[in-house]
């Protein structure tokens, strides 16, 4: 198996430059047709990855959140653009409110659907150093958490703590009382700490134990994946119905090491390609360009594999093709 620290989208430029928190977006770049008007788009254009950042991690998906960046671009270029005084808050509240919209409605399609639901992973092309200097976004098993959360309380949450907002500041996005943001942050935070404690795995260290968890699944090795995977260890596989996944959570090192080593094999000779999107070591997985599986691992204190989210489901990877 042929190991690259690759990434297969274009870094974003400019987001996060008026904000503490996240300095640079999400890393995908979003795309807009935009008409000849010079003043809006280039404020837009400013500002676009920034929104495409807050929407993907108020929706942990792709596509939803390139929907709430051109839904914001329709409503941006119909206003009077002199009469804003401050475009980026005016542009981010509007992404903001297209995405809790949404996501109000997706929960609902959301619990019909087969099996664990994950977010869809995002990459970016950068080399060792600019990725140094790049916070990313939200981890991926911290986005899972959020799942849990109501969409104003994810909001929220996401803007104070990704984008380091204010309160007030984002009491005017979300029209509540920077009172209410507080409460709202306050519940939000107690809930993602009580179900991902707070622990920031050293990256190296991190990393040696994902490869060593990846090589050992391809090669079958029960005594291998025992060896890395902590006893209370949890792996979520989102295949969708349209790849073939479990259906619930696998728990505890000996039902995940003997699953792994069944199915690991097949995934033998294909090309990997190592990222750290938010963080946590993630593996892609493909075959002459097409996407197979996207794994990202998250370590405990000991250096250990505690968490695994694998997504299977094409429909999620189609964005990571080529």
């Amino acid at each position: 198996m042929t190991s690259y620290d690759a990434m297969t989208e274009r870094p974003v430029e400019g987001a996060g430059e008026e904000r503490g928190g996240r300095e640079e977006g999400s890393g995908y770049v979003v795309n807009v047709d935009i008409p000849d008007q010079p003043a809006a788009v280039a404020v837009f254009a400013a500002n676009r990855n920034l929104l495409f950042a807050a929407a993907y991690d108020i929706l942990g998906s792709v596509a939803d959140a390139e929907d709430v960046v051109q839904d914001t671009w329709l409503r941006w270029e119909k206003v009077d653009h002199a009469k804003i005084e401050h475009p980026r808050a005016y542009l981010m509240r509007i992404a903001v409110h297209r995405a809790v919209e949404h996501l109000r409605k997706v929960r609902r399609l959301r619990e019909d659907y087969i099996g664990p639901w994950l977010p869809e992973p995002l990459w970016t092309e950068e080399d060792a150093a600019e990725r140094l200097e790049r916070r990313g976004g939200l981890a991926l098993g911290l986005l899972v958490v959020l799942e849990t959360l109501s969409p104003l309380e994810r909001a929220a949450f996401v803007l104070r703590e990704a984008f380091a907002y204010e309160y007030d500041e984002i009491a005017g996005i979300l029209d509540r009382t920077p009172a209410a943001i507080r409460q709202l942050v306050h519940r939000a935070r107690g809930h993602v700490h009580a179900r991902r404690p707070r622990f920031n795995a050293d990256q190296q260290d991190a990393q040696v134990a994902a490869e060593r968890f990846v090589d050992a699944a391809v090669g079958g090795s029960m005594s291998g994946l025992l060896d890395v995977l902590a006893p209370e260890v949890t792996l979520w596989n989102d295949g969708g119905g349209r790849a073939r996944a479990a259906l619930r959570p696998v728990l505890g090192a000996s039902k995940v090491a003997r699953l792994l080593a069944a199915v690991g094999p097949r995934f033998a000779g294909y090309e990997v390609r190592w990222a750290r999107p938010g963080g946590s070591p993630t593996a892609l997985v493909i075959d002459g360009g097409r996407p197979l599986v996207v794994v990202t691992i998250d370590t405990d204190p000991s250096g250990r594999v505690r968490d695994i989210y694998g997504m299977a489901n094409p429909d999620k990877l189609a964005h990571l093709a080529n």
